[in-house]
């Protein structure tokens, strides 16, 4: 599975409000600039960031995007699924009648599994702890 470059770019926009501050606002043109994001890209991710209830979005001279609520209570899962919809690894994970073979299949479990894991843990990360650093510590050891 990979993220789409839109929800990473959403990633980096909302890090950015997070890290000038919870009442900071910065004007889309700013946050392009400073996160290495299209410009063109960045108006429709705050739209749907806005939409989601993450980010306030406030036009004219005096406006910009701002975090809608506190870094520690927006997760990374929330950011990626305002954009591109709910995880999933494989169809057959949420919606098994799709799959001819889904009850006769043990690799379904697998996949239900990872998923699962894979969700968990981006619900459980959120931005204050990225902030920090901690939001990059591997679920599991990775062995050469």
């Amino acid at each position: 599975m990979q993220i789409t470059r839109q929800a990473d770019y959403a990633v980096r926009a909302v890090l950015y409000l997070a890290q000038i501050g919870p009442n900071a606002r910065a004007s889309t043109a700013q946050i392009a600039r400073e996160r290495l994001i299209p410009t063109t890209f960045l108006a429709k991710i705050v739209s749907q960031l806005a939409a989601a209830g993450v980010v306030r979005a406030t036009r004219g001279a005096r406006g910009g995007v701002s975090l809608a609520r506190a870094p520690e209570e927006i997760s990374l899962l929330e950011i990626v699924e305002a954009i591109d919809g709910p995880v999933m690894l494989n169809e057959c994970a949420t919606e098994p009648h799709q799959c001819p073979m889904s009850d006769e299949c043990s690799v379904r479990t697998v996949w239900c599994d990872a998923q699962a894991k894979l969700v968990a843990h981006l619900a459980q990360t959120n931005f204050a702890q990225m902030l920090q650093g901690n939001g990059a510590q591997p679920a599991v050891t990775l062995v050469d």
